[in-house]
């Protein structure tokens, strides 16, 4: 049974859905905290169905808006999973809510892109031979289903970045080492952090879609080579779009307000 929202998290009092939805961002955080709180005490595990989006509305004392951008901000980092007609779950992997250190280390020294995917490349395309070398039924499964949501989101960029951090989190998980898979996830939460300021120019939407099903048919035939060679087709491919929407996004400090 989900607890109401108690004085650990106070909510707030005396404010209208007008004002609560001026105040979304804030109240996403609410979210993201109290969801936080009952999966570290236990109540939800990995798995579990949420409730929907209007009780944890009730719950919370929060505007449906602002629960559905605080499930999106945990769903861009793999920590709840939205199946569409059934609801939004406790994700398998690990969630992260704690402080990502390599986030911490941008902030201070900064990292360059091409550094970034060059990581990325070290990381991920031995990930995806290792998937394809022992990803289960399951596995697989979670593989696909992002991939057809990434067909499914050509006309929200925003919905297509997540599904498409959530495939690299879903192979990285199918590789089956939990080690690797929390490095790759840090690295792919900062690269969510650097494309969602960019991707409104995104027009490669298609093409990076039939690049991640081309990985997972090499990963569901258990081709390791294949599967490295797409994975390392896709990210240069990928590297080089993000540099295309750099240049194509306008900066706001030379004439923007």
């Amino acid at each position: 049974m989900v607890r109401p929202i108690d004085d650990e998290i106070e909510a707030p009092s005396g404010i209208d859905v007008s004002e609560s939805e001026r105040k979304t961002p804030v109240a996403a955080k609410q979210v993201v905290a109290y969801l936080r709180r009952l999966i570290e005490s236990g109540e939800f595990r990995a798995g579990d169905k949420l409730p929907p989006e209007r009780e944890l509305a009730q719950l919370i004392g929060v505007s449906r808006p602002s629960v559905r951008a605080g499930l999106q901000s945990l769903a861009a980092v793999g920590v709840v999973d939205t199946r569409r007609g059934a609801g939004t779950f406790v994700a398998e992997g690990p969630p992260l809510f704690d402080v990502n250190p390599l986030s911490l280390f941008s902030a201070l020294h900064g990292i360059p892109e091409d550094e970034l995917f060059e990581t990325r490349r070290v990381i991920e395309i031995d990930l995806a031979g290792m998937a394809a070398d022992r990803a289960g039924g399951d596995e697989l499964a979670a593989i696909s289903e992002e991939v057809m949501e990434m067909f499914a989101s050509f006309d929200d960029v925003h919905r297509f970045l997540v599904h498409d951090t959530r495939f690299h989190r879903a192979v990285a998980t199918a590789a089956r080492n939990p080690l690797l898979a929390a490095i790759m996830e840090m690295v792919a939460d900062l690269f969510y952090d650097l494309r969602k300021t960019t991707v409104d120019r995104y027009q490669g939407a298609s093409e990076a879609a039939d690049q991640h099903r081309a990985i997972y048919q090499a990963i569901r035939v258990g081709d390791v080579e294949l599967a490295r060679n797409e994975m390392d087709r896709h990210l240069r491919w990928a590297q080089r779009a993000q540099e295309m929407e750099v240049k194509t996004t306008p900066n706001r400090k030379a004439g923007e307000d």
